[in-house]
C-alpha cells in the first residue's frame, strides 16, 4: 500500500519530524494510521498518534478499535512487515526494530466482515505496520 504520508513528505522530512518528536517526547512513539483505499470502515478522527513506548500492541489495538467503533463481526489485526506481533509487545519495541527507516510507525487500515454463515475464523480488519 502507498502511504499518503510517505508521498507527501520526503524521507528526510519524515526522519527529521520523527527525531524531533522523539527528542521532545523520549518516552513516546509517533504513530501514523492511514486507511486503505478498499477499507469499509469509518475514517479516524485523526491519523497521527503519540503513544507511550510502554503501551502494548493489545492496548493500542483496543484504542483504535474503540475509536473507529468496530462491530463485533469485524476482526482487528496488526502486521509488522508481514508478521503479526504479539499483543504483549510494546509500541516502543516495534519502533526500535528499525527506527531510522520508520521514523514513525505507519499503520494501514483495511476491513472485512464476518457473517454467521462463514466458517473461516480469519476474516481480518488489517492494521499493517510498515
Amino acid at each position: 500500500m502507498k502511504f499518503a504520508y510517505k508521498e507527501e513528505h520526503s524521507f528526510e522530512k519524515r526522519l527529521a519530524e520523527g527525531e524531533k518528536i522523539r527528542k521532545k517526547y523520549p518516552s513516546s512513539v509517533p504513530v501514523i494510521v492511514e486507511k486503505s483505499p478498499r477499507a469499509r470502515v469509518p475514517t479516524l478522527d485523526k491519523n497521527k498518534y503519540l503513544v507511550p513506548s510502554d503501551l502494548t500492541v493489545g492496548q493500542f489495538y483496543f484504542l483504535i478499535r474503540k475509536r473507529i467503533q468496530l462491530k463485533p463481526e469485524q476482526a482487528l489485526f496488526f502486521f509488522v512487515e508481514n508478521t503479526i506481533p504479539p499483543t504483549s509487545a510494546t509500541m516502543g519495541a516495534l519502533y526500535s526494530v528499525r527506527p531510522v527507516v520508520f521514523s514513525v510507525v505507519l499503520l494501514s487500515l483495511s476491513s472485512c466482515m464476518i457473517s454467521a454463515t462463514q466458517t473461516p475464523w480469519f476474516y481480518p480488519f488489517f492494521l499493517i505496520l510498515h
